[in-house]
C-alpha cells in the first residue's frame, strides 16, 4: 500500500497492512528541530542544517530522505503562515543557544533582550512589540502578553475578529501548489487551512498581530468564558460565516488532494480534568464545530482532526457528535484516558490519531526497553480494526533521549501487521 491508501484506509476503520505513521504532519505531531537533527545523523543521512517550519515550538521540518527512513506515510500541508504571522521562505542560518545551526525564514527576526532572552517579532517586524520569548537556553518559544486594560464597556467582537477575513488569492494559489506537491509523494495529506480554531489559546494572544485588541490575555480570555459568553458567540459566529466562505474557495482549488483537515487546536483537558463542563463545551463550542464539520463532510471526502489534551474522555461524545472524525493527541496518561477503553467504547466512531507513547514520562524518562513495551502495547490496543494512526502523545522535545526516540521506531516497525 502507499501511505495514501494505508492511511485512508485507518481512517475507514479498516486494517490496512500496517499502522499508518505521521510525525511533522501537524503542528502538533512533529519533533524539536534538534531531534531531527539527531535522527538524520542515526539514519546515516546527508548531514545539513534543519529547517524550523514552526518557531514557536521550533519544530524542525522532515524531509523526504527522513520520511522515507522512517517510513512516514503523511505529508504536511501547513499553513500559509506561522504562528509568528511570517511565511517560511528564502531559508538562512540561525544559530540556537547551544550552538547548533539551524535554517529559519527570512521574516525570522530576532533580538537579545538584557537577560539574554531571544525575542521574536510579528510579521518579521522589529518595530513593532516582540510578541515571543526563548528563554536563554530554552528550547521554544513563549507568548508574550500585549493585552491592553480590558474595558467591558468598549469590547468589540470584531477585535478580536482583526486575524479573520476573505482567503487571499496569494493563499489560495499556496494552497494549492503546496497540496499539489503533497499529493505527488503518494502519502496521504494532511492540511492546515486556518481560521477554524475556536478559542485556542496558542492564538488567542495573537502573536502574529503587531497590535493585538480584544481580549487577548490567556487568563482573561479562560475567564471570558463564564463571565462573557454572549461576547464569545459574537465572535464564534462570525468567524465560522468566514470559514465556511474560505473554505469553500479552498475546496475549489484543491478538490481531493486532501486526506484530513486540522480543525482546531483548543485543549479541553488538563491532566486530571477538563477546562468545561460536557453543558458549556455542548452550548459554546458545538454549534460552530457542527458547522465546519457539517459543511466539509458535505462538500468534501476530508477527515476532520480535533486536537486537545489532557483528559478529555468525558467530552469525547460530544466530539463525535460535533462531527469531528480524528482525536489527537489521545492523552493516554491523563486521568481516564486508558487506552482499552477508549478504543472499546469509541474507536468505531472516532479516529485516534496519537497515544502511541506517552512523552511525559515513557519517551523522556523511559529505558529503550520500556519505550518497546509501551509502543507495541499501544499498537495492539488502538490498531484493532484500524482507526489507528501512530504518533507519541504531542510533539517530541528536545532533550528526550535519541536513543528512546530511536527505540520508538524500531518497536513500531516490529509490531506485526
Amino acid at each position: 500500500m502507499t501511505g495514501k491508501e494505508r492511511l485512508i484506509r485507518a481512517l475507514d476503520h479498516k486494517e490496512p497492512d500496517r499502522i499508518p505513521l505521521d510525525f511533522g504532519g501537524t503542528a502538533v505531531t512533529g519533533m524539536h528541530v534538534s531531534i531531527v537533527l539527531a535522527l538524520r545523523d542515526h539514519y546515516g543521512l546527508e548531514k545539513k542544517p534543519v529547517k524550523v517550519h514552526e518557531p514557536y515550538q521550533m519544530l524542525g521540518l522532515i524531509e523526504d530522505d527522513l520520511q522515507r527512513a522512517l517510513g512516514i506515510d503523511v505529508e504536511p500541508v501547513y499553513a500559509a503562515e506561522t504562528i509568528f504571522g511570517f511565511r517560511n521562505e528564502n531559508w538562512k542560518p540561525w544559530r540556537m543557544d547551544n550552538g547548533v545551526e539551524v535554517l529559519v525564514s527570512e521574516h525570522f527576526k530576532t533580538t537579545k533582550d538584557a537577560n539574554g532572552d531571544t525575542l521574536i517579532y510579528p510579521k518579521g517586524d522589529p518595530t513593532a512589540p516582540p510578541s515571543g520569548r526563548l528563554p536563554k537556553g530554552g528550547f521554544f518559544f513563549d507568548t508574550i502578553v500585549r493585552q491592553e486594560p480590558v474595558d467591558d464597556k468598549k469590547l468589540r467582537p470584531e477585535d478580536n475578529l482583526e486575524e479573520f477575513g476573505p482567503i487571499s488569492d496569494r493563499d489560495l494559489q499556496y494552497f494549492d501548489d503546496a497540496t499539489r506537491a503533497a499529493a505527488e509523494t503518494g502519502r496521504g495529506v494532511m492540511a492546515t487551512f486556518g481560521g477554524t480554531a475556536f478559542g485556542d489559546i496558542a492564538l488567542v494572544p495573537a502573536p502574529f498581530l503587531k497590535h493585538p485588541k480584544g481580549i487577548r490575555d490567556i487568563e482573561e480570555w479562560y475567564v471570558s468564558t463564564l463571565s462573557r459568553q454572549p461576547y464569545l458567540h459574537r465572535i464564534f459566529e462570525k468567524q465560522t460565516e468566514i470559514a465556511l466562505a474560505n473554505l469553500a474557495r479552498i475546496q475549489g482549488r484543491v478538490g481531493d488532494r486532501v486526506q484530513a483537515v486540522f480543525i482546531c487546536g483548543t485543549d479541553f483537558g488538563t491532566q486530571q480534568s477538563t477546562f468545561c463542563s460536557v453543558a458549556t463545551f455542548r452550548s459554546l463550542y458545538m454549534p460552530y464545530y457542527q458547522e465546519v464539520n457539517g459543511w466539509i463532510h458535505r462538500n468534501t471526502a476530508w477527515r476532520t482532526f480535533k486536537h486537545s489534551c489532557g483528559a478529555v474522555e468525558s467530552l469525547i461524545p460530544s466530539m463525535i457528535e460535533s462531527g469531528f472524525d480524528i482525536l489527537n493527541p489521545v492523552q493516554v496518561s491523563a486521568a481516564g484516558m486508558d487506552a482499552a477503553k477508549l478504543k472499546s467504547r469509541y474507536g468505531s466512531d472516532i479516529v485516534f490519531w496519537g497515544g502511541g507513547v506517552d512523552t511525559q514520562k515513557t519517551l523522556m524518562f523511559g529505558t529503550p526497553a520500556s519505550v518497546r513495551e509501551e509502543v507495541l502495547r499501544r499498537c495492539e490496543v488502538f490498531g484493532k480494526g484500524g482507526g489507528f494512526v501512530f504518533n507519541a502523545v504531542h510533539n517530541i522535545q528536545a532533550n528526550v533521549p535519541l536513543k528512546n526516540v530511536a527505540a520508538m521506531f524500531d518497536a513500531f516497525r516490529e509490531f506485526p501487521n
